[in-house]
């Protein structure tokens, strides 16, 4: 296992040929934070994005991965008291979630910042695991947490005491959604134990100690495209560790028989609704807006160094950037050049936004956070919703005949809670390409809502393998005319929405931070 430490300066280390080879070259089944990752950049990408990466002096045990950093960490030569207990390094970065350990004693960071959980308060030397939400199972660990390779464990070692503790052991698969049993039992279980005699502590003495508590996550199970990537990874790993503030050690792909020592763990990440941030679940009420904001932190390059081309033809001024999501494949615009032509003669400097490039997240990054507005068709790319300035950018999302309301609830809902402007086209069957597919009044076509419930218990199937990989649209351009119509008037309303695209060419927010 090797491990990667959350913090150091903004810039997002590019990820080259050498990451791919130790990847591959990695065995073992410590596949935690990083196993299946949509493409290795993203897998880098996971790690680079809290917080952003550094690389230290002090090389990763069993060998560097490139794009990750390395921990600040100890040789197995110093005293093993020493890993006992988090010091008060959150206390002297401002952190606010540092707690006393007992009455007086060192700084202990709080690992669970999520509210009502019974885990927010941890005893020391203890193991909890809250597994009340629907979504995920989240277990905490404090104290003298080792790893032990062989058997995919965290082992938890009490202190010497004149009698023995009781053993304890949790199992959890770590991944956000644990409703879903068909992907489930693909996740690794993850194994907490609580040793019951600390003389074996002896069998696992450190090779590496860590001044900070791991966090353990898997990066397998729907993690192929850029929505769950984000929805099932990112977020929630963020919504986890944010509260530590840099204080955190992720653990990666990479195997290793050393003994890997921590003062604390947490197997597990949070998870809230569809790209959401619930503010009222975090006890530091953070919302998706400090999500952006994070992201923009992230992929800041100072001093105007961007490696990301400009656009070849600047808008002109007073003309609010567009851009057109191009999907590649399935639910394709196939008039997207008049669709093109349509949102500039409503006023709008256009952009075609492609897909499936195989571009850094850095660039796409780049691209959707210039934009004033996005148009695309329901799928994964909408995501980059994400890097749209919040309160001043708008989407407008077209929703293929069937899964209207999917459409809505994947990004319409996340979109209102950053505070975008949203629009969504709804298809009509003349605009499906299921219309050529089906023969005229096929139920499919002419009546999706029964279709579905034609198909109870075999819904998803058909939701699927019709409405979402079998067909494409053909907008009616007087029909659509007025969704980029109405966002072109929201923006031009208020000219601050589309200053920073214009003038700034504020590609990574720097302006519009300051906007907000």
């Amino acid at each position: 296992m090797a491990a990667a430490k959350l913090s150091g300066p903004k810039k997002v280390a590019a990820v080259d040929d050498a990451a791919a080879a130790a990847v591959k070259t990695a065995k073992g089944r410590w596949a935690l934070a990083a196993q299946s990752f949509l493409v290795l950049s993203v897998v880098v990408a996971l790690c680079a994005l809290l917080y952003a990466p550094r690389f230290f002096s002090t090389p990763a045990p069993h060998g560097a991965i490139a794009g990750f950093f390395a921990p600040r960490s100890t040789s197995g030569a110093a005293s093993e008291a020493e890993h006992l207990g988090v010091r008060g390094d959150a206390d002297r970065e401002g952190s606010g979630d540092a707690d006393r350990d007992g009455g007086g004693g060192a700084p202990r960071q709080v690992l669970d910042n999520q509210v009502g959980s019974p885990c927010a308060s941890l005893p020391s030397h203890s193991i909890c695991c809250d597994r009340s939400d629907y979504h995920s199972d989240v277990c905490f660990m404090a104290g003298d947490v080792r790893t032990d390779a062989g058997s995919l464990s965290l082992l938890l070692f009490p202190p010497p005491a004149p009698a023995a503790a009781a053993a304890v052991e949790e199992r959890v698969r770590p991944y956000t959604r644990k409703w879903d049993g068909y992907i489930t039992k693909t996740i690794h279980e993850v194994r907490l134990r609580r040793v019951a005699r600390p003389e074996e502590a002896a069998a696992h003495r450190c090779d590496v100690r860590h001044d900070a508590p791991v966090l353990v996550m898997t990066a397998a199970g729907y993690s192929h495209n850029l929505f769950h990537v984000f929805n099932d990874g990112f977020l929630p790993l963020w919504l986890t560790a944010q509260n530590l503030r840099r204080r955190v050690v992720l653990a990666v792909l990479a195997y290793s028989l050393r003994t890997h020592c921590f003062p604390g763990a947490i197997v597990g990440t949070r998870y809230h609704d569809y790209l959401a941030v619930n503010s009222t679940r975090l006890r530091d009420s953070k919302t998706i807006v400090d999500f952006h904001r994070f992201l923009a932190d992230a992929y800041d390059e100072p001093n105007g160094s961007s490696s990301v081309k400009p656009p070849a033809t600047p808008p002109a001024p007073g003309r609010p950037r567009l851009g057109i999501v191009s999907r590649r494949g399935r639910r394709v615009i196939e008039n997207q050049a008049a669709v093109a032509r349509l949102a500039a003669s409503v006023g709008f400097a256009v952009d075609i936004m492609e897909t499936g490039t195989g571009a850094p997240l850095s660039a796409v990054y780049a691209a959707a956070s210039s934009y004033d507005a996005l148009v695309g068709v329901h799928g994964a790319d909408l995501t980059t919703l994400l890097f749209l300035r919040p309160g001043r950018a708008a989407l407008a999302q077209i929703a293929p005949l069937g899964i209207t309301l999917l459409s809505r609830n994947l990004f319409g809902v996340p979109a209102a809670r950053m505070g975008l402007r949203y629009e969504q086209y709804d298809v009509s069957a003349a605009e499906s390409s299921l219309s050529r597919r089906y023969p005229a009044g096929h139920v499919v076509v002419a009546l999706p809502a029964r279709a579905r419930r034609e198909q109870w218990g075999k819904e998803w199937e058909l939701v699927e393998h019709v409405y979402l990989r079998g067909q494409n649209v053909s907008l009616d351009l007087d029909r659509f005319r007025e969704t980029p119509g109405r966002m072109h008037s929201w923006l031009k309303e208020e000219p601050q929405q589309s200053l920073c695209g214009q003038t700034c060419r504020c590609i990574y927010l720097k302006c519009s931070l300051a906007m907000i």
